[in-house]
């Protein structure tokens, strides 16, 4: 994914792909054509600009964080009256948005157009000065260039002002440069025999434009990976009521903030309670030390049959048990059963996760 906001780009198929785009040969032998669609649709249109948050909101509740990324880049020589093909992008039925940095030795022209249109303009260069253009940027020299995309298929277009020294042969396209020397080194093989119609050539250029083109991708930059929780149950039984308290064992909070859910059904009142083992343990000895433990716990319910609630502990609360009974001086009922479960959120996934993984 690079260069793209709402939703990932994928580059056209066609003659000559590279890092950056498409290369065809184009020749227009109508002056001016291009410049002035792009005054016509300038004149026209709406122009309308993306600036990325650093940081977006919430993605299902996780808190990720996102932001433009450098992607891949590409160097374009380009003589007078160029274009250059850059990539083509594919948003979804929501659109999307690109951000793209632009350095050019001379001004040029930026705009997005349909890529259909473009495609059949590169076999029809008289349709060049007809096509719709989008976000327009003129006299470009450095800049970082954003538009919000409709949901179709848009290709980058970058020309050249400068008038043509040829007269008869408007416009060609623009060459990469090998990636290994963006100056000097000329282009591959291949783009050399389709600008040219030889074999391997160097292709000469009467007044060189060079032009950097730098992608960006929308990403993820933080909490890319947050922790995933989970309900686990740690307690379900439906056991016979006695006068007796039932103790449950073996729960420890393992972070801070971790959330407890108690659920009882009985048919008498009971007292419910969530209390520090060591103070647990202690009550089939000395049962009367239940109130005592109460008075200084927060997590209970008095009185209560059919009822669900929930707690929060720290790591630093240690074991805890679950404490279940019938409320003092009520009658307990022969042979009826009382309901308890206890589920515990815990971390399933990327528990152990850098926050900032890409």
């Amino acid at each position: 994914m690079s260069g793209y906001g709402r939703n990932p780009p994928s580059l056209a198929v066609g003659t000559g792909t590279h890092s950056g785009g498409l290369h065809c040969d184009v020749v227009v032998r109508k002056r001016g054509g291009f410049h002035n669609c792009l005054m016509n649709i300038k004149k026209a249109a709406t122009l309308t600009l993306f600036v990325a948050l650093a940081a977006a909101a919430p993605a299902f509740g996780q808190g990720k964080v996102f932001d433009w990324l450098p992607a891949n880049d590409e160097s374009v020589r380009m003589d007078p009256a160029n274009y250059h093909t850059g990539r083509t992008y594919q948003p979804g039925p929501q659109g999307g948005n690109i951000h793209v940095d632009i350095d050019a030795q001379r001004p040029v022209t930026i705009a997005l157009t349909p890529a259909s249109g473009w495609s059949q303009a590169l076999q029809r260069p008289e349709l060049i000065g007809s096509l719709n253009y989008l976000c327009v940027r003129e006299h470009v020299m450095k800049t970082t260039y954003v538009c919000d995309l409709p949901a179709e298929p848009m290709t980058l277009v970058i020309h050249d002002e400068r008038n043509s020294p040829d007269r008869a042969v408007f416009a060609g396209l623009g060459a990469a440069l090998d990636e290994n020397d963006k100056v000097d080194r000329a282009i591959g093989v291949g783009v050399a025999t389709v600008l040219t119609g030889q074999g391997s050539v160097t292709r000469r250029f009467v007044a060189p434009n060079d032009v950097h083109i730098q992608y960006f991708r929308w990403a993820c930059i933080n909490n890319c990976f947050p922790p995933e929780f989970q309900w686990i149950r740690q307690v379900k039984e439906k056991y016979e009521l006695t006068s007796f308290f039932k103790v449950y064992g073996g729960f420890a909070p393992e972070r801070d903030g971790e959330q407890v859910s108690v659920k009882i059904k009985s048919p008498v009142p009971m007292v419910v309670a969530i209390l520090p083992s060591n103070v647990a343990d202690q009550l089939h000895a000395r049962p009367d030390s239940l109130e005592t433990a109460l008075e200084k716990n927060a997590c209970q319910q008095r009185g209560v049959q059919n009822l669900e609630f929930q707690c929060t502990f720290n790591a630093s609360d240690g074991p805890q048990s679950l404490v279940v009974g019938p409320e003092a001086g009520g009658g307990v009922p022969s042979h009826k059963k009382a309901e308890i479960e206890m589920l515990a959120s815990k971390c399933v996934a990327n528990c152990a996760a850098p926050a900032d993984k890409q």
